[in-house]
């Protein structure tokens, strides 16, 4: 059974920073593409960042460092740090196997509330 599991989200004032983390189970990790989603409240979700099983992550990952995935194979995990957060930040964060070998399907997790708030 594929379970993806994300932790790390939260109530965060404005400025500050939280980690996120999704550990994945039931896949082998690192044969997968992951990504990071994120839904605000009546919006679509939106891609956030993602990996490559080799590393390589796309140019909205960095974003002078406000949001930075990375990811561990060994540990089977995939983070996500976010620093100086705003407002505008707060949404459900998801976990998602972006791309995987053939034939296999997308996956995602359940969410983590991220809410960026004074």
């Amino acid at each position: 059974q594929v379970q993806l599991v994300e932790s790390g989200g939260g109530l965060v004032q404005p400025g500050g920073s939280l980690r996120l983390t999704c550990a994945a189970s039931g896949i082998t990790f690192r044969l997968y593409t992951m990504a990071w989603y994120r839904q605000a409240p009546g919006k679509q979700r939106k891609l956030v960042a993602l990996i490559t099983k080799d590393g390589t992550t796309n140019d909205a990952a960095s974003s002078q460092g406000h949001l930075t995935i990375s990811r561990d194979n060994a540990k089977r995990t995939v983070n996500l740090q976010m620093n100086n957060l705003k407002p505008e930040d707060t949404a459900v964060y998801v976990c998602n196997t972006k791309c995987g070998p053939p034939l296999t399907p997308e996956y995602w997790g359940q969410g983590t509330q991220v809410t960026v708030s004074s």
